[in-house]
């Protein structure tokens, strides 16, 4: 048997009303001001000033796009330095948990470029100073960013995705309140609840050795199999936190990789500003079909969960289960073009995802299934 390595995530605080605990937790780490670092939209919500009311010094950091830029770091960056702030806070979706970690990421390495951490060319190399004290908080039950140890973020001008990664950028402590999540509208509830089921999807079907990741995979797509059709539909605490903790266990499960329906789904989003959960939904069938003329047997283990016969016919059901939920099921209706594929492919051959995908890929491969998918 083959000698190899595992890690697993850090400290979490899990469970209904688990946010009036952030005040307490930060006292007595003795944090005294932290850069809470959030989405303009949750800003100006009651449940996220309710719940950073009892801290008494902190600064709000909201300058972030919905597919963060290089630019939203540094701002970010700034917004830490200037105020003199001692820790930071990811309070949010997926966009908010990146920008926060690139904050810490380059906080302290203010001589590197954001960019010299690029995962795919071993820019962790580069993370040699203290990441400041992270905490993460999600408001959504998709990404799992909170349990992660890489960000995404895309360059200002290309528009390409750069993942950025090392071990020290996990956080310190995580709190996973599923009331916060109560009053996500339908659309988002959905999106990310794709979203969190593709990473365990893709993260199961990688290829790859690691039993562990592949069991936690297994049972969070029967956490969302569950739970994410009542979120959405008729959302309550229970339905919420197995999203939430399918969301997190998908996170921790994608350490194994992730594969073809990412690398589809990073280019929508960055040259159509397109959801990243939604650009999954929309891929998510047409990768599981692609993947399944190469590992039958663990499509068929995931055919099971969702009652079918046979792993043959799970990528119409995907294609349906989507639909259900109120989402859209092709490119073109998000304004895709058939003369937008040849760029996409490029993109998606250059995204690192597919590097763990059973099934190699090429460039004509790429094409080949954006058009399937328009």
């Amino acid at each position: 048997m083959q000698r190899t390595n595992y890690n697993f995530p850090t400290s979490i605080r899990f469970g209904e009303g688990i946010i009036d605990e952030l005040a307490d937790y930060l006292n007595e780490n003795k944090l005294k001001k932290p850069l809470i670092v959030t989405d303009p939209m949750l800003e100006s919500l009651d449940i996220f000033k309710n719940s950073i009311a009892p801290i008494k010094s902190k600064k709000v950091f909201s300058s972030i796009d919905k597919n963060p830029v290089k630019k939203n770091v540094l701002d970010g960056v700034e917004a830490y330095t200037s105020t003199n702030c001692d820790s930071i806070i990811g309070f949010g979706g997926g966009a908010s948990m990146d920008v926060a970690r690139a904050i810490a990421l380059k906080v302290n390495h203010p001589e590197n470029d954001l960019f010299d951490f690029d995962d795919s060319k071993g820019g962790d190399r580069f993370v040699v100073n203290e990441i400041p004290h992270f905490i993460t908080i999600p408001t959504t039950s998709g990404t799992g960013s909170e349990v992660g140890r890489s960000t995404v973020i895309s360059d200002d001008v290309t528009k390409e995705k750069k993942i950025l990664f090392a071990p020290s950028l996990m956080a310190k402590k995580v709190f996973v309140d599923p009331t916060l999540s109560i009053g996500l509208p339908p659309f988002i509830t959905a999106t990310t609840g794709i979203d969190a089921l593709t990473h365990n999807i893709e993260a199961y079907l990688a290829s790859g050795f690691n039993p562990m990741c592949d069991g936690m995979a297994l049972e969070a797509i029967k956490l969302v199999n569950n739970s994410l059709e009542k979120a959405t539909k008729d959302p309550c605490v229970k339905s919420r936190g197995e999203m939430a903790m399918a969301a997190l266990i998908g996170a921790t499960a994608f350490q194994k990789g992730l594969g073809v329906v990412h690398s589809m789904a990073h280019p929508l989003s960055t040259k159509f500003n397109m959801h990243h959960g939604l650009a999954n939904a929309i891929c998510l069938p047409t990768g599981v079909k692609f993947n399944d003329e190469v590992v039958p047997e663990r499509v068929d283990e995931i055919a099971k969960i969702f009652e079918l016969e046979s792993g043959r016919g799970l990528a119409k059901y995907l294609e349906k289960y989507i639909s259900n939920l109120g989402l859209p099921t092709n490119l073109s209706s998000q304004g895709v073009e058939p003369d937008d594929i040849e760029h996409l492919s490029d993109l998606a051959m250059n995204d690192p995802c597919h590097g763990a995908n059973p099934r190699p890929l090429t460039k004509d491969l790429f094409k080949q299934l954006y058009k399937e998918t328009l």
